[in-house]
């Protein structure tokens, strides 16, 4: 076997990076949640929670200082992401379905699984390539710690490329939701994680949360469904895993079903999100959609 090249990977057999022992930490996690069923549950450990009072945040950007900011938060982040597609760091493979995304007239809500920092990127460049860039805006929820706490780079995108931080503090989170409203019913778009969690590489759609589909039955405007798959390349990542390749699926918008009461029409947009995901992990990866449960001992990677 000596010299012989190692198809994944591109190095030889001894060789091979070694995997990054907190990366695969984060893995065994993962399988733990997904066995205790807490999708819900982050697999890495968030930055501290620092409470967001309701003068903290200007939601609407509506003053100068805040579009500022943000028109300098978005001319770094296009040249952090245009560095990340050059070196090969984001790989974004194939585009299926921007017609979908184009032919949205109205305000909507973008649902998309969660499984890296770097797929708020991809949703921000495929965004970029729409019709819709210059005439809308896109949103994005983010959580709150995520917002008042977070360093460096991260830090200062997360709190002005136009984020919606939610909030345990109850008048600031009264802000965030009549921000949300004036956001969909002007015609703006808002991409949301109803995953609530993000679990590193996991290919699956996890159960969804209803509070996208809420404000997307609130305010009578569509939720359009995006599920990025992943495929590894031929290039080694310095956590030793391989990076991945992403096909970016968006699906036809769900609209709110008149004739049913509110609940009804939550649940229904939630479930046909959720179905639309599953069918796409199934026809991608070829396996049917199954979650390792307590008891069961199947083996997972994870991912």
């Amino acid at each position: 076997m000596s010299g012989k090249k190692d198809k994944r990977d591109g190095n030889t057999a001894e060789n091979t990076p070694v995997k990054d022992p907190g990366r695969l930490a984060v893995l065994e996690r993962i399988r733990r949640l997904e066995r205790e069923g807490k999708f819900d549950v982050d697999a890495e450990e968030d930055p501290p929670t620092i409470p967001l009072g309701p003068g903290d945040i200007d939601y609407l950007r509506s003053k100068p200082s805040s579009r500022i900011k943000a028109r300098a938060a978005y001319a770094i982040a296009e040249k952090f992401v245009d560095r990340l597609i050059r070196t090969g760091d984001l790989v974004i493979k194939e585009v299926k379905g921007l017609e979908n995304l184009n032919g949205v007239e109205s305000g909507a809500i973008i649902t998309c699984n969660h499984f890296n920092p770097f797929d708020c990127f991809t949703i921000e460049k495929i965004f970029r390539k729409s019709v819709h860039y210059g005439k809308k805006k896109l949103f994005k929820v983010i959580r709150e710690g995520n917002y008042t706490n977070f360093p460096g780079l991260y830090g200062f995108l997360f709190r002005n490329c136009d984020t919606l931080p939610l909030s345990q503090n109850k008048k600031t989170m009264y802000n965030f939701l009549m921000a949300v409203d004036t956001i969909l019913r002007r015609g703006d778009l808002i991409l949301i994680y109803p995953e609530q969690s993000l679990w590193w590489n996991y290919r699956k759609p996890k159960p969804l949360k209803n509070g996208a589909f809420k404000f997307a039955v609130k305010n009578k405007v569509p939720v359009i469904p995006v599920f990025i798959v992943m495929e590894d390349s031929d290039r080694i990542g310095n956590d030793g895993f391989p990076i991945q390749e992403y096909t970016v699926f968006i699906e036809n918008p769900v609209f709110p079903e008149e004739g049913l009461t509110e609940r009804r029409q939550v649940d229904a947009m939630r479930d046909r999100n959720y179905q639309v995901w599953k069918r796409i992990y199934e026809e991608f990866y070829g396996v049917p959609l199954t979650y390792e449960i307590e008891d069961e001992g199947q083996e997972d990677d994870g991912r």
